[in-house]
Protein backbone atom coordinates (compact mmCIF):
# COMPACT_ATOMS: atom_id res chain seq x y z
CA UNK A 1 0.00 0.00 0.00
CA UNK A 2 1.08 3.24 -1.53
CA UNK A 3 0.19 5.94 1.47
CA UNK A 4 -0.10 9.34 -0.07
CA UNK A 5 0.47 12.78 2.02
CA UNK A 6 -0.25 16.39 1.92
CA UNK A 7 2.49 18.61 4.02
CA UNK A 8 0.59 21.85 5.02
CA UNK A 9 4.34 23.96 6.05
CA UNK A 10 6.90 23.24 3.87
CA UNK A 11 9.76 24.42 6.56
CA UNK A 12 12.27 22.99 7.71
CA UNK A 13 10.69 19.96 9.83
CA UNK A 14 7.55 20.19 6.62
CA UNK A 15 9.92 19.57 3.88
CA UNK A 16 13.05 18.96 4.86
CA UNK A 17 12.45 16.49 7.90
CA UNK A 18 9.47 14.54 7.40
CA UNK A 19 8.73 15.17 3.75
CA UNK A 20 12.43 13.58 3.07
CA UNK A 21 11.65 10.70 5.14
CA UNK A 22 7.91 10.02 4.36
CA UNK A 23 9.27 9.53 0.16
CA UNK A 24 12.35 7.51 1.94
CA UNK A 25 10.11 5.18 3.54
CA UNK A 26 7.67 4.51 0.65
CA UNK A 27 4.99 7.45 0.90
CA UNK A 28 4.41 9.79 -2.11
CA UNK A 29 3.77 13.32 -1.21
CA UNK A 30 0.76 14.20 -3.19
CA UNK A 31 0.38 17.93 -2.28
CA UNK A 32 2.02 20.74 -0.38
CA UNK A 33 0.99 23.87 1.36
CA UNK A 34 3.16 26.60 1.80
CA UNK A 35 2.17 30.79 1.70
CA UNK A 36 6.08 31.50 -0.03
CA UNK A 37 5.89 31.13 -3.52
CA UNK A 38 9.80 30.69 -4.06
CA UNK A 39 9.34 27.80 -1.18
CA UNK A 40 6.77 25.95 -2.11
CA UNK A 41 7.94 25.97 -6.17
CA UNK A 42 11.63 24.52 -4.43
CA UNK A 43 9.76 21.72 -2.48
CA UNK A 44 7.53 20.71 -5.21
CA UNK A 45 10.42 20.37 -7.51
CA UNK A 46 11.93 18.11 -5.21
CA UNK A 47 8.91 15.21 -5.19
CA UNK A 48 8.12 16.29 -9.01
CA UNK A 49 4.82 17.93 -8.12
CA UNK A 50 3.02 20.26 -10.52
CA UNK A 51 0.88 23.31 -9.86
CA UNK A 52 -1.71 21.96 -9.38
CA UNK A 53 -0.53 20.24 -6.39
CA UNK A 54 0.70 23.21 -4.52
CA UNK A 55 -1.56 25.68 -2.24
CA UNK A 56 -0.56 29.18 -0.82
CA UNK A 57 -3.30 28.67 1.49
CA UNK A 58 -4.82 26.13 3.64
CA UNK A 59 -8.64 27.29 2.14
CA UNK A 60 -7.40 26.33 -1.44
CA UNK A 61 -6.22 23.01 0.27
CA UNK A 62 -9.17 22.02 1.58
CA UNK A 63 -11.85 23.31 -0.81
CA UNK A 64 -11.91 19.91 -2.56
CA UNK A 65 -12.67 17.65 -0.02
CA UNK A 66 -10.37 14.93 1.46
CA UNK A 67 -7.41 14.27 -1.33
CA UNK A 68 -4.75 12.11 0.12
CA UNK A 69 -4.95 9.21 2.81
CA UNK A 70 -3.01 11.37 5.73
CA UNK A 71 -1.55 15.31 6.35
CA UNK A 72 1.94 16.39 8.41
CA UNK A 73 0.75 19.72 9.76
CA UNK A 74 4.14 21.56 10.35
CA UNK A 75 2.79 25.49 10.23
CA UNK A 76 4.04 28.00 12.49
CA UNK A 77 3.23 27.20 16.15
CA UNK A 78 0.12 29.50 16.30
CA UNK A 79 -1.48 27.96 13.36
CA UNK A 80 -1.84 24.34 14.17
CA UNK A 81 -5.02 23.69 15.81
CA UNK A 82 -7.44 24.93 12.90
CA UNK A 83 -5.95 22.81 10.21
CA UNK A 84 -5.98 20.09 12.45
CA UNK A 85 -9.50 20.53 13.21
CA UNK A 86 -10.03 20.49 9.42
CA UNK A 87 -8.52 17.61 8.88
CA UNK A 88 -9.84 15.68 11.19
CA UNK A 89 -13.48 16.65 10.03
CA UNK A 90 -12.37 15.75 6.14
CA UNK A 91 -11.61 12.25 8.09
CA UNK A 92 -7.75 12.72 7.52
CA UNK A 93 -4.65 10.62 9.36
CA UNK A 94 -2.45 14.13 10.97
CA UNK A 95 1.04 14.16 11.94
CA UNK A 96 0.84 17.11 13.95
CA UNK A 97 3.91 19.15 14.73
CA UNK A 98 4.71 20.34 17.88
CA UNK A 99 3.77 22.35 19.90
CA UNK A 100 0.43 21.18 19.36
CA UNK A 101 -1.14 24.57 20.41
CA UNK A 102 -0.83 28.10 22.52
CA UNK A 103 -4.03 27.67 24.29
CA UNK A 104 -4.20 25.08 26.79
CA UNK A 105 -8.08 24.94 25.75
CA UNK A 106 -7.62 23.95 22.19
CA UNK A 107 -6.13 20.28 23.64
CA UNK A 108 -10.08 19.58 24.69
CA UNK A 109 -11.00 21.01 21.10
CA UNK A 110 -8.47 18.47 19.60
CA UNK A 111 -9.16 15.47 21.65
CA UNK A 112 -13.57 16.05 20.75
CA UNK A 113 -12.42 16.26 17.41
CA UNK A 114 -10.43 13.34 17.02
CA UNK A 115 -13.31 11.41 18.88
CA UNK A 116 -15.39 12.48 16.02
CA UNK A 117 -13.72 11.64 13.49
CA UNK A 118 -12.31 8.44 11.69
CA UNK A 119 -8.91 10.34 11.32
CA UNK A 120 -6.48 9.42 14.21
CA UNK A 121 -3.92 12.48 15.81
CA UNK A 122 -0.38 11.49 15.97
CA UNK A 123 2.13 14.15 17.39
CA UNK A 124 5.56 14.40 16.44
CA UNK A 125 7.13 13.63 20.05
CA UNK A 126 10.33 12.03 17.94
CA UNK A 127 12.44 11.47 21.07
CA UNK A 128 10.14 8.18 21.75
CA UNK A 129 11.57 7.09 18.64
CA UNK A 130 14.75 7.00 18.95
CA UNK A 131 16.55 3.73 19.60
CA UNK A 132 18.80 5.66 22.63
CA UNK A 133 15.06 6.40 24.50
CA UNK A 134 13.76 2.89 23.32
CA UNK A 135 16.51 0.94 25.11
CA UNK A 136 15.41 3.47 27.95
CA UNK A 137 12.05 2.18 27.97
CA UNK A 138 12.88 -1.61 27.17
CA UNK A 139 15.67 -1.74 30.22
CA UNK A 140 12.38 -0.02 32.36
CA UNK A 141 10.30 -2.44 31.23
CA UNK A 142 12.37 -5.31 32.47
CA UNK A 143 12.55 -4.22 35.46
CA UNK A 144 16.15 -3.18 35.65
CA UNK A 145 15.77 -0.34 37.98
CA UNK A 146 13.08 -2.15 40.17
CA UNK A 147 10.41 0.21 40.97
CA UNK A 148 10.83 3.68 39.17
CA UNK A 149 11.02 6.50 41.78
CA UNK A 150 12.69 9.65 40.29
CA UNK A 151 13.81 11.16 37.18
CA UNK A 152 16.32 14.20 36.76
CA UNK A 153 16.74 14.89 33.32
CA UNK A 154 18.38 17.63 31.55
CA UNK A 155 18.33 19.41 27.77
CA UNK A 156 21.12 20.46 27.00
CA UNK A 157 20.08 23.48 24.03
CA UNK A 158 23.87 24.50 23.93
CA UNK A 159 24.25 28.47 23.83
CA UNK A 160 24.37 28.62 19.85
CA UNK A 161 21.37 26.98 19.41
CA UNK A 162 19.38 28.47 21.71
CA UNK A 163 20.87 32.42 20.22
CA UNK A 164 19.75 30.90 16.97
CA UNK A 165 16.22 29.56 17.85
CA UNK A 166 15.04 31.32 20.63
CA UNK A 167 16.65 35.02 20.09
CA UNK A 168 17.02 35.69 16.40
CA UNK A 169 14.73 32.50 15.16
CA UNK A 170 11.25 32.07 14.90
CA UNK A 171 10.42 31.34 18.82
CA UNK A 172 12.13 34.50 20.02
CA UNK A 173 9.03 36.03 21.23
CA UNK A 174 6.40 34.39 23.67
CA UNK A 175 3.21 35.29 22.03
CA UNK A 176 3.63 34.72 19.01
CA UNK A 177 5.46 31.51 19.65
CA UNK A 178 5.36 28.79 22.16
CA UNK A 179 6.60 29.32 25.84
CA UNK A 180 11.07 28.13 25.81
CA UNK A 181 9.63 25.22 27.60
CA UNK A 182 6.83 23.98 25.57
CA UNK A 183 8.79 24.51 21.83
CA UNK A 184 11.93 22.99 23.64
CA UNK A 185 11.13 20.75 25.73
CA UNK A 186 7.49 19.40 24.89
CA UNK A 187 9.19 16.49 23.62
CA UNK A 188 11.43 16.02 26.94
CA UNK A 189 7.96 16.57 29.37
CA UNK A 190 6.59 13.69 26.94
CA UNK A 191 9.91 11.85 27.68
CA UNK A 192 9.20 12.20 31.15
CA UNK A 193 5.37 11.04 30.76
CA UNK A 194 6.60 7.78 28.95
CA UNK A 195 9.23 7.08 31.98
CA UNK A 196 6.36 7.36 34.63
CA UNK A 197 4.07 5.44 33.09
CA UNK A 198 1.49 7.35 34.31
CA UNK A 199 -0.21 11.22 34.36
CA UNK A 200 1.28 13.93 36.28
CA UNK A 201 -0.94 15.18 38.53
CA UNK A 202 1.50 18.42 40.35
CA UNK A 203 3.70 21.01 39.02
CA UNK A 204 6.94 23.74 39.62
CA UNK A 205 8.83 25.75 37.93
CA UNK A 206 11.45 28.83 38.08
CA UNK A 207 13.84 30.65 35.66
CA UNK A 208 13.59 33.66 33.60
CA UNK A 209 15.30 35.49 31.33
CA UNK A 210 18.83 35.79 32.31
CA UNK A 211 21.41 36.74 29.71
CA UNK A 212 20.01 38.15 26.62
CA UNK A 213 18.97 41.36 27.54
CA UNK A 214 20.15 45.02 26.49
CA UNK A 215 21.68 45.90 29.96
CA UNK A 216 23.89 42.62 29.12
CA UNK A 217 25.87 43.35 26.14
CA UNK A 218 29.46 44.25 26.49
CA UNK A 219 30.19 47.85 25.94
CA UNK A 220 30.47 49.12 22.12
CA UNK A 221 28.40 46.46 20.80
CA UNK A 222 26.91 47.14 17.28
CA UNK A 223 23.15 46.03 16.45
CA UNK A 224 24.68 43.36 13.87
CA UNK A 225 27.83 41.04 14.42
CA UNK A 226 28.59 42.03 10.99
CA UNK A 227 29.52 45.53 12.11
CA UNK A 228 30.46 44.37 15.79
CA UNK A 229 33.99 45.54 17.38
CA UNK A 230 33.64 43.22 20.41
CA UNK A 231 36.25 40.41 19.90
CA UNK A 232 35.16 36.78 21.33
CA UNK A 233 31.60 36.90 21.36
CA UNK A 234 30.45 33.53 21.78
CA UNK A 235 27.39 34.70 20.21
CA UNK A 236 28.97 36.22 17.06
CA UNK A 237 26.51 35.01 14.17
CA UNK A 238 29.66 34.72 11.80
CA UNK A 239 30.62 32.59 14.60
CA UNK A 240 27.82 30.58 14.55
CA UNK A 241 26.80 30.54 11.08
CA UNK A 242 29.99 30.49 9.18
CA UNK A 243 31.92 28.18 10.83
CA UNK A 244 29.23 25.10 9.41
CA UNK A 245 28.45 23.75 7.19
CA UNK A 246 26.18 25.73 4.69
CA UNK A 247 23.77 22.90 3.12
CA UNK A 248 23.47 21.69 7.28
CA UNK A 249 21.19 23.21 9.71
CA UNK A 250 21.15 25.59 11.18
CA UNK A 251 22.91 27.67 7.89
CA UNK A 252 20.06 26.70 6.03
CA UNK A 253 17.51 28.45 7.84
CA UNK A 254 18.99 31.85 7.05
CA UNK A 255 19.71 31.07 3.72
CA UNK A 256 16.30 29.41 3.27
CA UNK A 257 14.60 30.66 -0.42
CA UNK A 258 18.31 31.31 -2.35
CA UNK A 259 19.33 34.11 0.35
CA UNK A 260 23.33 34.12 0.54
CA UNK A 261 24.29 34.07 4.44
CA UNK A 262 26.11 37.26 3.90
CA UNK A 263 22.69 38.94 3.03
CA UNK A 264 21.25 36.89 5.71
CA UNK A 265 23.75 38.34 8.27
CA UNK A 266 23.74 41.73 7.14
CA UNK A 267 20.28 42.03 6.51
CA UNK A 268 17.80 39.43 8.37
CA UNK A 269 17.06 38.74 11.88
CA UNK A 270 20.24 36.05 12.00
CA UNK A 271 22.75 38.50 12.21
CA UNK A 272 21.35 40.73 14.70
CA UNK A 273 22.99 41.18 18.41
CA UNK A 274 21.68 38.63 20.65
CA UNK A 275 21.38 41.68 23.41
CA UNK A 276 18.91 43.76 21.05
CA UNK A 277 16.64 41.06 19.10
CA UNK A 278 13.56 42.00 22.09
CA UNK A 279 13.20 38.22 23.04
CA UNK A 280 10.70 37.57 25.66
CA UNK A 281 11.80 33.86 26.14
CA UNK A 282 13.31 32.08 29.28
CA UNK A 283 17.21 31.48 28.80
CA UNK A 284 16.92 28.73 31.94
CA UNK A 285 14.77 27.03 33.78
CA UNK A 286 13.53 23.63 35.97
CA UNK A 287 10.03 22.19 36.19
CA UNK A 288 9.32 19.60 38.86
CA UNK A 289 6.55 17.18 38.28
CA UNK A 290 4.41 14.34 40.43
CA UNK A 291 3.08 11.86 38.67
CA UNK A 292 -0.14 9.85 39.89
CA UNK A 293 2.02 7.24 40.68
CA UNK A 294 4.57 8.95 43.16
CA UNK A 295 7.42 9.26 40.42
CA UNK A 296 8.90 12.42 40.74
CA UNK A 297 10.95 14.19 37.74
CA UNK A 298 12.81 17.29 37.44
CA UNK A 299 13.41 18.81 34.37
CA UNK A 300 15.99 21.82 33.59
CA UNK A 301 16.22 23.36 30.28
CA UNK A 302 19.39 25.49 29.83
CA UNK A 303 20.81 27.73 27.03
CA UNK A 304 24.01 27.98 28.72
CA UNK A 305 25.83 24.46 28.00
CA UNK A 306 28.09 23.19 25.38
CA UNK A 307 27.28 20.26 24.21
CA UNK A 308 23.85 20.34 22.56
CA UNK A 309 22.06 16.82 24.05
CA UNK A 310 19.95 15.48 26.48
CA UNK A 311 21.51 13.75 29.58
CA UNK A 312 19.34 11.59 32.65
CA UNK A 313 19.36 10.07 35.76
CA UNK A 314 16.75 7.81 36.35
CA UNK A 315 16.57 6.53 39.73
CA UNK A 316 14.81 3.10 41.09
CA UNK A 317 14.59 0.74 44.19
CA UNK A 318 17.09 -1.53 42.70
CA UNK A 319 19.35 0.74 40.34
CA UNK A 320 20.31 3.78 38.67
CA UNK A 321 20.50 4.68 34.78
CA UNK A 322 23.07 7.27 34.01
CA UNK A 323 22.35 8.58 30.29
CA UNK A 324 24.12 10.96 27.88
CA UNK A 325 21.87 11.26 24.44
CA UNK A 326 24.83 12.72 21.50
CA UNK A 327 27.41 10.01 23.00
CA UNK A 328 24.69 7.74 23.17
CA UNK A 329 25.54 6.11 26.77
CA UNK A 330 23.64 4.51 28.76
CA UNK A 331 25.10 3.11 31.99
CA UNK A 332 22.82 0.72 34.40
CA UNK A 333 23.89 0.27 37.75
CA UNK A 334 22.72 -2.77 39.69
CA UNK A 335 22.48 -2.44 43.05
CA UNK A 336 21.68 -6.20 43.60
CA UNK A 337 24.79 -7.50 41.87
CA UNK A 338 26.93 -4.45 42.41
CA UNK A 339 27.49 -4.70 38.52
CA UNK A 340 27.80 -1.27 35.89
CA UNK A 341 26.48 -2.73 32.63
CA UNK A 342 27.31 0.09 30.05
CA UNK A 343 25.50 0.45 26.38
CA UNK A 344 26.15 2.44 23.28
CA UNK A 345 23.17 3.12 21.34
CA UNK A 346 23.61 4.21 17.72
CA UNK A 347 22.40 8.12 17.82
CA UNK A 348 22.56 8.92 14.01
CA UNK A 349 20.45 10.99 12.16
CA UNK A 350 18.40 13.69 12.94
CA UNK A 351 16.93 13.96 16.35
CA UNK A 352 19.11 10.81 17.32
CA UNK A 353 17.38 8.35 14.28
CA UNK A 354 13.77 9.98 15.92
CA UNK A 355 12.81 11.88 12.85
CA UNK A 356 13.03 8.52 10.95
CA UNK A 357 11.57 6.49 13.43
CA UNK A 358 8.83 8.36 14.32
CA UNK A 359 7.75 8.70 10.38
CA UNK A 360 8.02 4.88 10.16
CA UNK A 361 5.98 4.22 13.04
CA UNK A 362 3.31 6.45 11.75
CA UNK A 363 3.45 5.06 8.31
CA UNK A 364 3.24 1.36 9.98
CA UNK A 365 0.18 2.56 11.30
CA UNK A 366 -1.37 3.97 8.29
CA UNK A 367 -1.00 1.01 6.57
CA UNK A 368 -2.53 -0.83 9.47
CA UNK A 369 0.89 -2.66 10.22
CA UNK A 370 0.27 -1.20 14.12
CA UNK A 371 -1.37 1.39 16.36
CA UNK A 372 -0.71 5.04 16.39
CA UNK A 373 2.84 5.76 17.99
CA UNK A 374 1.36 7.05 20.89
CA UNK A 375 -2.13 8.43 21.60
CA UNK A 376 -3.52 11.04 21.46
CA UNK A 377 -4.48 12.02 25.06
CA UNK A 378 -1.14 10.83 26.20
CA UNK A 379 0.39 13.37 23.69
CA UNK A 380 -1.38 15.66 25.81
CA UNK A 381 0.48 15.22 29.06
CA UNK A 382 3.12 17.08 27.58
CA UNK A 383 1.79 20.12 26.82
CA UNK A 384 -0.90 20.24 29.73
CA UNK A 385 2.71 19.57 31.87
CA UNK A 386 3.50 22.73 30.03
CA UNK A 387 0.96 24.90 30.44
CA UNK A 388 0.97 24.20 34.25
CA UNK A 389 4.54 24.94 34.59
CA UNK A 390 4.52 28.06 32.91
CA UNK A 391 1.30 28.90 35.03
CA UNK A 392 3.78 28.20 38.31
CA UNK A 393 6.69 29.83 37.36
CA UNK A 394 4.76 33.27 36.42
CA UNK A 395 2.58 32.53 39.63
CA UNK A 396 5.33 31.22 42.29
CA UNK A 397 3.11 28.36 43.54
CA UNK A 398 2.87 24.61 42.79
CA UNK A 399 0.05 24.34 40.35
CA UNK A 400 -2.56 21.09 39.82
CA UNK A 401 -2.53 19.33 36.39
CA UNK A 402 -5.89 18.93 34.89
CA UNK A 403 -7.33 16.37 32.64
CA UNK A 404 -4.19 14.21 32.49
CA UNK A 405 -3.90 11.08 29.94
CA UNK A 406 -5.05 7.32 30.50
CA UNK A 407 -5.80 8.87 34.42
CA UNK A 408 -9.44 6.63 34.33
Amino acid sequence: MTVTVAVLGCGNRGADVYARHLEAQGARVTGLVDPRPARLAEVAARHGLGPEACFADLNAFFAPGRVADAVVIATPDDAHVEPCLRALALGYDVLLEKPICLNEADLDRLLAAEAASRGRVTVCHVLRATPFFQAVAAGLAEGRLGRLIGITHAENVAWWHYAHSYVRGNWAQSPPAAPFLLAKSSHDLDLLRAWAGAPPVRVSSEGGLHHFRPEEAPPGAADRCVRCPVLACPYDARTIYLSRDPQSWPVTVPTAGGVSLADALEHGPYGRCVYAGGNTQPDHQTVTVTFANGVVATLTVSAFTHNNTRTLRLLGTHGELRGQLERGELDWHDFRTGVVTQEVVDTSGTHGGGDAGLVAAWLASLRGEAGVPTPLSESLDSHRMAFAAERARAGGRVEGVEGGGSRG
